[in-house]
Order: C-alpha cells, then structure tokens, then sequence
C-alpha cells in the first residue's frame, strides 16, 4: 500500500496533500503579513516615535490608525483640543486646534475638514466627503469622547498659520510606510 504523499498514491490523493500543503504555506504568509502591518507600539498618549501622539501634560482622548493615516485627539492642560495626524505613505504632518464635535473631535484647515470619531477619520470639504477611512486601531481614554451636539457650520475663515516652505524633517520611526 502506497501512503498518500507517495508517486504511487492515486492521483486524486497526491493533489489533495498538494492543496493542504499550499493552503498551509498561504496561511504561513497571511500571518506574516498581517504582523508586518501591525499598528506601532503605543502607551495611553499615542503611538511611541510618531506625531499621532501627546506630548504631557496633554492627554490622548482617542487615537488610532487607518490604512493610510494615523491620528491622535489631545486634551490640553487649559481644556483646549488638538489634532495629531501623519499620513503613513510619507509622512506628512498635520497639527491643528480641534473642537468635540457629535459623537467625535473635528479640525479645520484650507477649507477641509479632519473628523475622528471611535469608528473613522473623515476628511471633508464642506459637506462633500473627500475620504472616509475605518480606524482599525483604536484607543479611547477613560474619559472617552465627550457627547456634544455636532455643528453643521463650517468656519467660513482660512488658516491663519501660513504654509511653510521649509521641507519637514524625515518621518520618526512610526510614520515610515511602504512606498
């Protein structure tokens, strides 16, 4: 009798171990891709070694990360808000004053809007949604979002703070994605 690996085996039993075996190997490489694209290590102000992350006496109400994007929402020592966003590909920078907002935090800047809620980052110009992304890894603090009716006026003002010529420095560790 020949064992079902063997070259005598029928040849339906040789291509049955071919499949278990492949579907072992995929499996091997899905869990090693999915480590690969684990979220960086983090601690109850952020993400370590990345802009999406407050720096004390400031305190993260709610941070996460998207597929593309990774934000932070910090209470300030004086009550204020702001936003902490790096896009992941380059990573560019984004801090701006943010304000509760509906079930989540909203910051303005040129026009656009940057909303976190515990479920996504919406990015809006006025009230066309240019891309809503699911947080996939998210963190509220204690406190959690403060419930606030949400306004549906947008600031109708331009960011005072101007646009910088000056290149941004290199992406910590944490902000470095794939090309």
């Amino acid at each position: 009798m020949s064992s079902p690996g063997s070259p005598t085996a029928h040849p339906s039993r040789r291509l049955v171990v071919g499949l278990a075996v492949a579907a072992a190997a995929g499996a091997t490489v899905l869990v090693m891709s999915a480590s690969a694209d684990a979220a960086p290590e983090s601690d109850s102000q952020g993400y370590l070694e990345s802009t999406a992350r407050c720096a004390s006496p400031a305190t993260a109400v709610i941070f996460g990360s998207t597929e593309t994007s990774r934000v932070a929402i910090c209470e300030q020592a004086d009550g204020s808000y702001q936003y902490r966003g790096v896009r992941v590909r380059d990573g560019a920078r984004l801090v701006l004053p943010a304000t509760p907002s509906g079930d989540g935090y909203v910051a303005f800047n040129d026009g656009q809007s940057y909303t976190v809620t515990p479920d996504s980052l919406v990015v809006s110009v006025g009230d066309d949604v240019v891309r809503e992304e699911e947080l996939i890894d998210v963190h509220e603090s204690s406190t959690g979002v403060t419930s606030t009716p949400a306004t549906t006026t947008t600031p109708t003002t331009t960011s005072t703070t101007p646009t910088s010529t000056t290149p941004l420095p290199p992406p910590l560790p944490a902000e470095v994605g794939g090309g």
